[in-house]
């Protein structure tokens, strides 16, 4: 049973981005390993309290992160 473990800062995904994480993640392992594989895939979305993840050696809030997705979505 393939089981993948996504760790996200809280409050930066919606609770509509972390299921499209959830069904694209097993949508991807399907691809590789079939659809049989299906039903017996976990994903696990984790969210990490804001200032305990850290970058470089540098803690990053959660406001820091969605700051930086908005600059970066604007970006494009």
């Amino acid at each position: 049973m393939p089981f993948i473990n996504v760790k996200l800062l809280e409050g930066v995904f919606s609770e509509s981005q972390k299921r499209d994480i959830v069904r694209k993640m097993t949508d991807t392992m399907v691809d590789v390993a079939g659809e049989e594989l299906r039903p017996a895939i976990w994903v696990v979305v984790e969210e990490v309290k804001s200032g305990y993840w850290g970058v470089g050696g540098q803690p990053v809030t959660s406001e820091e992160a969605a700051r930086n997705n908005t600059k970066r979505f604007a970006e494009s």
